[in-house]
């Protein structure tokens, strides 16, 4: 299909009984074609269109000898049935099944995107969102701001606008050129896409306030404000120069699905597409229903009756008993493992259980078993001394089981000092620790070979095919693409302000030291990044780059806290970047608009970022070295940031070497890297189905996946996940393709609604916390019953 300039450009309409899936056994979903009838209705959702461009549209569109180019459909199979012979769907399997028959085919390039709504929105929610991030991060229960709840705001927001501000759509309309400007209609899609992307980027606190933080409180060291901000500004945009050098096969390729990213997209089609059809109009009374119902009953688990939260019979039977508590606790943080608990606390929960893969949610119940059984027989066999500390907590200790004082063994610039650690002694860690760490480093090495083994080919045939087979990638051909240099040019300079800055503060990093950093960061990325895209998993790779920081800055904390700086951050930020890439393929919205909405997120983050930890460090510092903290401020984050640049920068050689007591944390790596090669090999021989399922680096990953937090809701999620991806989506296919990820979505705004108001109205963020009164569903002590053994929280 060629569509010319000549003359006046037909509308091509998409033919489909809903943009979504339909009813009945014949719905699908169709491509434009040149017969299908032009029905000329601009953004008013009853019929979704796709728009050619003409003459005045956006600069985005591609143009060549005055036609446009041949539209992408072209080459894209016509029809796409979801339904079998019998009339029943087909069970959605593969990742073109998801990316296909889950996410609209629709487009209208046309669009406007760069609105002043959407800029004014954007920024106002990148500053909100920037903020709250950072001082969750003090908070003594640490809260992230949940994309969800980003993009229900700015629906909000964006609908305001809509109606309230002189503009077409709006009965307050003047037809004024300064109105329209302000508002060009109905709040759209890719307005709303551009906004999520560009608050979201900025909501999550950046590694090098954790930096500047413990340098503060901990060694009395102020960085000076100018430094900080570029040390800001370059470990965050080399990550984001990373993302867009490998987006070619890490975003493209179909099999790169990035689950998370469907209960979004689902959201987004609800919320915008043909809300005048009954089904999508049964799907968005669905969505606001639920959504409502779950943030009216949250306020019971998470204050009113807690025991709602984690009920536990064992608990119940059994209130004196310490291992009691270790193993069937769960509704206080560090209180226990959780098993046999039963909760319904969705703020808990979240939306995983719906979005999670089959086999990622088969490989973390494996996981938490192993943990189930492997904690208690540590603690029990007291390897480590475990017996001295607590059952579960992440703090430093003496052998006495007293806190860890970690500056009676460092020098004044933060080195080692060998005498004084032969006086003081080492410091310990409980078993849970161990493990936890244990898992962490198993699961990098895991990762590798099984994306090698597993996806290798995958991967290798989606680069390799030319052009991609990914039909909205297709789509995005009508698009202007970012020069793979702009990325480069970003990375060159956060590299070259990176160098400068390590100097400048008295890092402690070599030159050298930083450009392994960055090396190392680069080759770990594929990997990392395609487990985070088929998995939906974000593993930690702090615990590599503090190994390889150690091995080569020996004896220094504060160089290890600037090595794993540049190097995980850069590979934490890219895995993120890649997943906003990827929802803007999903919704159309062209490279060059996520790339400045990214740009934008990622400045205003990182400059109110160190503001706000500036503010909180001059005015909660003692709270903050405090080992207790407040109902309302905490620096567990901090402590736990600086103990570990200690141990792996200034003890690494001492704690974690071939003689150290937990050398077994360090070999993990190499162990991890021969995990996926077993049943890799048992499939190869006998082909039994239920191998592919078993993802050992997410396995690994939960090993010590229940050493900390509330862990009273693992058994609801088991059972949410299981009847979500095994049962509906197998036996109830339709119901699963038009409401699964969209009840995920819901539970997911509820919930987080009800956080931001709780937290700022009743729980302490705004102020002094008001406690619910003491009864029988909310008890003085444990809410699940279980004994109080000291350790909770610790």
């Amino acid at each position: 299909m060629r569509v010319e300039l000549d003359g006046n450009p037909p509308i091509y309409s998409l033919d489909t009984v809903e943009v979504i899936g339909g009813d009945g056994p014949h719905h699908r979903h169709a491509y434009p074609t040149p017969d299908t009838p032009a029905v000329e209705r601009f953004q008013d959702g009853s019929v979704p269109t796709v728009y050619p461009p003409d003459s005045d549209h956006s600069s985005d569109l591609e143009k060549s000898n005055g036609n446009w180019k041949e539209h992408p459909n072209a080459d894209v199979e016509e029809v796409l049935y979801d339904d079998n012979a019998d009339g029943r769907e087909k069970v959605l399997e593969t990742a073109e099944d998801f990316a296909q028959r889950l996410i609209s085919l629709d487009d209208d390039p046309t669009m406007p995107i760069h609105t002043f709504r959407m800029w004014f929105t954007g920024l106002g929610l990148a500053v909100f969102a920037s903020v709250l991030g950072m001082l969750f991060q003090f908070r003594p229960q640490v809260l992230t701001v949940s994309p969800l709840f980003l993009q229900l705001i700015a629906y909000m927001i964006g609908r305001v606008f809509e109606f309230t501000i002189p503009g077409p759509g709006s009965k307050y309309h003047t037809g004024s050129a300064f109105w329209n400007w302000l508002n060009p209609g109905p709040f759209n899609l890719k307005e709303h896409v551009a906004v999520q992307i560009m608050s979201n980027t900025a909501s999550v606190a950046a590694t090098a306030c954790f930096v500047f933080a413990s340098d503060d409180l901990f060694y009395n060291i102020t960085i000076n404000p100018g430094n900080a901000i570029f040390t800001l500004l370059a470990s965050q945009l080399i990550g984001y120069g990373f993302a867009g050098m490998f987006r070619s096969f890490l975003v493209y390729p179909t099999v790169m699905l990035y689950p998370q990213n469907l209960i979004y997209v689902n959201l987004f089609d609800v919320l915008h597409r043909s809300k005048g059809e009954m089904l999508q109009g049964k799907r968005l009374r669905f969505f606001w229903y639920v959504t409502a119902a779950v943030f009216v009953y949250e306020w019971f688990p998470e204050y009113i009756a807690p025991l709602l939260g984690s009920f536990n019979i064992v608990c119940l039977a059994a209130r004196n008993s310490d291992w009691v508590s270790y193993i069937f606790g769960g509704a206080e943080a560090n209180e226990g493992m959780g098993l046999l608990g039963f909760g319904v606390d969705w703020a808990n929960i979240t939306s995983r259980p719906f979005y999670y893969p089959l086999s990622t949610q088969i490989s973390n119940y494996v996981g938490w078993a192993i943990n189930y059984a492997l904690l208690p027989a540590i603690f029990a066999a007291n390897v480590w001394k475990s017996k001295n500390f607590p059952f579960i907590s992440q703090n430093l200790f003496f052998e006495n089981g007293t806190i860890y004082n970690q500056n009676l063994i460092l020098n004044a610039d933060l080195s080692l000092n060998k005498t004084a650690l032969e006086i003081y002694g080492q410091p310990w860690q409980s078993g849970s620790t161990v493990i936890y760490n244990l898992g962490i480093n198993l699961s990098i090495g895991a990762t590798i070979v099984h994306i090698a083994l597993w996806h290798g080919r995958d991967i290798y045939d989606a680069i390799k095919r030319e052009p991609i087979d990914d039909v909205h990638y297709k789509m995005m051909g009508v698009y202007k693409e970012v020069p793979t240099w702009w990325y480069a040019a970003i990375t060159l300079g956060a590299f070259v302000t990176a160098m400068v800055c390590c100097y400048t503060e008295k890092s402690g990093l070599p030159w050298w030291a930083l450009i392994v950093a960055l090396v190392f960061a680069i080759l770990i990325l594929p990997f990392y990044g395609a487990m985070y895209a088929i998995s939906a998993v974000q593993l930690v790779v702090t615990n590599l780059f503090q190994i390889l920081g150690a091995a080569l800055v020996p004896g220094s904390s504060q160089a290890n806290m600037y090595f794993e700086l540049y190097s995980s951050q850069a590979v934490l930020q890219a895995s993120s970047m890649l997943s906003d890439l990827k929802l803007g393929q999903y919704t159309k919205l062209p490279p060059r608009s996520t790339f400045s909405v990214q740009m934008a997120g990622t400045v205003v983050g990182a400059l109110l970022n160190y503001v706000i930890m500036q503010q909180v460090i001059s005015n909660q510092r003692e709270i903050l070295l405090s080992n207790e903290g407040t109902r309302v401020w905490s620096g567990q984050q901090v402590q736990s940031y600086n103990a570990n640049a200690v141990l792996w920068g200034a003890l690494g050689k001492e704690i974690y070497g071939p003689k150290g007591p937990y050398f077994i944390v360090p070999l993990g790596l190499v162990i991890g890297l021969a995990l996926p090669v077993i049943p890799w090999l048992l499939y190869k021989k006998y082909r039994w189905s239920w191998l592919p399922l078993v993802n050992t680096a997410v396995l690994a990953y939960n090993i010590g996946d229940l050493a900390g937090g509330t862990n009273g809701y693992i058994n609801t999620w088991m059972a949410i996940g299981l009847t979500s991806h095994f049962y509906i989506r197998r036996y109830r296919a339709g119901w699963f393709r038009k409401y699964n990820y969209l009840l995920g979505a819901a539970v997911d705004g509820g919930s987080q609604i009800f956080v931001f108001i709780f937290s700022f109205a009743l729980g302490g963020a705004g102020g002094s916390g008001v406690l619910f009164p003491f009864w029988a569903l909310n008890p003085d002590g444990n809410a699940d019953y279980c004994k109080v053994t000291g350790q909770e929280a610790s």
